[in-house]
């Protein structure tokens, strides 16, 4: 019997107009930060909705870290995150000197919770910044209220949530930045790379500082910046596939709707009511035997599956704490991640659906 070709957990599509693109910019000589970077922030804005300045950077951790040095965060002050997310959250707010103070999440959309926020305000807090985790919208609107009862700011850790928004407003256009990563993994990509919204010309221009070695001008440095800048090769890839994410995204969406519609013995992600979600990774909660069946998956049926975030920030060497986060521990333990990107057919799906409902049927 014939093995049944594997069905990866993530795929980067990268086509011939990619390549068209590299190509058209390797020829002209111009490789480093120049038009195509100029160009990409001005279509990525505008694409997206996000009605603010853009500004592209070589990947989402620079872009968080570069937003929070010009938001003013620094040693002294506290940004509350979730602890189920990548780590590059808290690293990013470490780097600056500040401390990451972890907040449970919401079991439904994974995302920051704000009652846990609240609950852990302190008079250091500077800001909170939510993940749109998985590309569901975090619950912006509890956040906004926390930010005018305590003067706090926001930023967005909008690195898997090109496109979602919520009741209508796209995340990335809440706070006072926003980052989106543009890993070859995520719903669109630059080869690597990331890009901050900004809300205000001042935090825009200290991005443009901190990103090119803290000058504007050559030579005329204003602070002490970092070298987090975008090449032109990879702006001109991230433009072609701003042509492509839309179609992308519905596609996504449908695939997750035909999970959604047919699994069984799974807790499927639910959508909050005015979210709009772009399923960069379509995950389900597993109460019971989630490591037995995501390697039932590979090795039965070829299926690639993906468990995000099996080690809580909380709980990783650099950030170890004795935070009690009971929603955070039971998510990582549950959640598996199964394939919707846009290379996944109609008959993957069929096949997805079949081996987790005799799977979770059999108990594995």
């Amino acid at each position: 019997m014939t093995q049944a070709a594997f069905i990866p957990p993530a795929k980067p599509l990268i086509g011939d107009e990619e390549r068209a693109a590299v190509d058209r910019v390797l020829r002209s000589g111009m490789i480093a930060q120049g038009p195509e970077v100029a160009a990409f922030e001005s279509e990525y804005a505008e694409h997206f909705g996000l009605d603010r300045a853009c500004v592209a950077v070589n990947s989402g951790t620079s872009g968080l870290h570069i937003g929070l040095l010009a938001s003013g965060v620094g040693p002294g002050d506290e940004v509350i995150v979730p602890s189920f997310t990548f780590a590059a959250t808290a690293n990013s707010v470490a780097l600056t000197g500040a401390t990451p103070v972890f907040a449970d999440i919401d079991l439904d959309s994974f995302c920051l919770d704000p009652a846990s926020v609240g609950s852990r305000i302190t008079e250091r807090t500077k800001a909170v910044m939510p993940v749109h985790l998985y590309g569901h919208p975090a619950d912006m609107v509890g956040f906004a209220d926390l930010a005018t009862q305590h003067g706090i700011a926001i930023f967005e850790d909008a690195a898997q949530a090109h496109g979602a928004s919520l009741n209508g407003t796209p995340v990335g256009a809440f706070g006072q930045f926003a980052m989106f990563s543009l890993y070859p993994t995520k719903n669109m990509t630059s080869g690597e790379g990331g890009m901050v919204s900004v809300a205000d010309d001042e935090t825009e221009r200290l991005v443009r500082l901190y990103r090119n070695q803290g000058m504007l001008r050559q030579y005329e440095n204003e602070v002490v910046g970092l070298n987090n800048r975008m090449t032109d090769i990879h702006a001109a890839i991230g433009r072609v596939q701003l042509t492509k994410v839309g179609a992308w995204t519905a596609t996504r969406q449908a695939n997750a709707r035909f999970l959604s519609d047919n699994l069984e013995g799974v807790v499927t992600p639910p959508v909050a009511d005015g979210a709009e979600h772009v399923y960069h990774q379509y995950t389900v909660r597993v109460p019971e035997g989630r490591d037995g069946l995501s390697g039932a998956l590979r090795d039965e049926y070829s299926i690639g599956s993906g468990m995000f975030y099996p080690i809580p920030n909380h709980r990783l060497a650099p950030f170890a704490t004795s935070d009690d986060l009971p929603v955070t521990e039971q998510a990582a333990k549950e959640c598996l991640s199964l394939p919707v990107h846009p290379s996944v057919s109609q008959d993957d799906l069929e096949r997805i659906v079949t081996a987790v409902n005799a799977l979770a049927k059999a108990g594995a």
